[in-house]
C-alpha cells in the first residue's frame, strides 16, 4: 500500500466516509459480510448532496436561473435504485418538474466523458436546450479493508477518491449573458476488442467490485482513436502534430498518463492539467474529467495554455475510449 501511494503521483484525496461511519458499519471492512444495502443507504444521501454543491457553483457562474435548465444528465458509479439520485438532485436544485432527466450508472472512469457526449446530442437536437451535466462519486460504495490476496482492493484504496463536477452545455450562447468556455466540435466512442477482462466494475453483496489489470497501460492504444476523431477536421497533419493541441485526459492513474504521453509523443506540459488534478484529488471516476477541463481553463486564463484546439479523452471498462474534439471559445476561427 505504501509503495502504491508513493508511486501514484497522488498527494491527497477527499472522502465522505469517516472513522465514525466505518466504526458504525463494521460490515464495510469485512468482505465476508453483505454490505451493499448499507453502502447504498449512505450514498443515497451523500451523492445528491455532493452533486448539488457542484451544480450550484456551475449554475451561479452560468448566471441564468436554475429554472432555465431543460435537461439533466447525471452520472455516477456510486449509487443505484429508482427513483435515483438524479431525482433528488433536481429537487435540491429547484429544477422544473418538466426537466428531462437521463441517468448513467457504472460507466467507470469514462462516465464523465460519456455524459458530455449524451449532453452534446441533446443540446444539438433541442431548440434552446440547456443541459446540466453532473457527475458525482462517493467511493464508500467500494471501500474495504486491505486484503493481501486482493491486489485490486489495494489499488482502489490508494487511487480513488470522492468528488463531483458539473457543467452546462447548450447550442447558441445568449449574447452578453452566457460565456462559453469550450465548443464541443466532434465526439466519438470506440471499443478496443479483446480487452474486456482488463477493467470491470460490478455491484455485489459486498459493494462495488473493481478489477484493474496491471497490464492496462500496455493495452491502451489511443493514437488511432484520436487520429480518427481529428482527421475530418485536419488538425493533426501539418499543424505541429499532437503537440499543437491542448489535452484534457482523464487521469486514471500515473502509469496511464505516462502511456498516453509516450504513445502520442507529447511534451511533458501537455498533460500538466491531468497530472495536477490526479495529485490534488486522486481518481474521482466520472467527475475527474470535469476537474481536468476546469484546470485547462484556468491555465488558459493565465496564459499557460494557448492552443485553440484540443482533445478530451477518457478510458472506461470495455475497454472503451471516449474522445471529444474541443475548440476554445474566443478563438480567432471560432466555430
Amino acid at each position: 500500500m505504501k509503495r502504491l501511494c508513493e508511486k501514484s503521483g497522488i498527494r491527497k484525496r477527499h472522502f465522505h466516509h469517516t472513522e465514525e461511519m466505518i466504526g458504525s458499519h463494521p460490515e464495510l471492512l469485512d468482505r465476508a459480510q453483505p454490505s451493499l444495502s448499507a453502502r447504498l443507504r449512505i450514498t443515497a444521501d451523500a451523492v445528491p448532496e455532493l452533486a448539488a454543491a457542484a451544480a450550484e457553483k456551475a449554475i451561479a457562474e452560468w448566471s441564468r436561473p436554475a429554472g432555465d435548465i431543460t435537461h439533466l444528465v447525471f452520472s455516477t458509479n456510486s449509487s443505484a435504485g429508482l427513483p435515483g439520485p438524479d431525482v433528488s438532485l433536481a429537487a435540491l436544485l429547484g429544477l422544473r418538474p418538466t426537466v428531462r432527466r437521463t441517468a448513467l450508472y457504472l460507466h467507470g472512469c469514462s462516465a464523465g466523458a460519456a455524459a458530455f457526449r449524451v449532453a452534446e446530442d441533446l443540446a444539438g437536437n433541442g431548440d434552446g436546450a440547456r443541459v446540466l451535466v453532473v457527475c458525482a462519486e462517493a467511493i464508500v460504495i467500494g471501500f474495504g479493508a486491505h486484503d493481501e490476496a486482493n491486489y485490486d482492493g489495494l489499488v482502489v484504496n490508494s487511487v480513488f477518491g470522492d468528488g463531483a463536477g458539473a457543467a452546462i452545455i447548450g447550442a447558441g450562447a445568449v449574447a452578453a449573458v452566457e460565456c462559453p468556455i469550450f465548443h464541443m466540435v466532434a465526439t466519438s466512442q470506440a471499443r478496443l476488442p479483446g480487452t474486456e477482462p482488463a477493467v470491470w466494475v460490478r455491484l455485489g453483496e459486498s459493494g462495488l467490485g473493481y478489477n484493474v489489470s496491471a497490464e492496462l497501460p500496455a493495452l491502451v492504444s489511443v493514437e488511432k482513436c484520436v487520429a480518427d476523431a481529428v482527421a475530418p477536421l485536419g488538425l493533426a497533419a501539418g499543424r505541429g502534430g499532437w503537440n499543437s493541441l491542448f489535452w484534457a485526459m482523464h487521469p486514471g492513474g500515473r502509469a496511464i498518463l505516462d502511456s498516453y504521453e509516450a504513445a502520442l509523443g507529447l511534451e511533458p506540459e501537455k498533460l500538466a492539467a491531468s497530472r495536477r488534478v490526479l495529485g490534488e484529488y486522486g481518481n474521482m471516476l466520472g467527475a475527474t474529467i470535469i476537474f481536468v477541463l476546469d484546470e485547462v481553463r484556468r491555465r488558459r486564463q493565465v496564459g499557460d495554455v494557448a492552443c485553440e484546439w484540443g482533445v478530451m479523452l477518457a478510458l472506461g471498462p470495455g475497454l472503451t475510449v471516449e474522445t471529444m474534439v474541443l475548440q476554445a471559445a474566443g478563438s480567432r476561427d471560432e466555430k
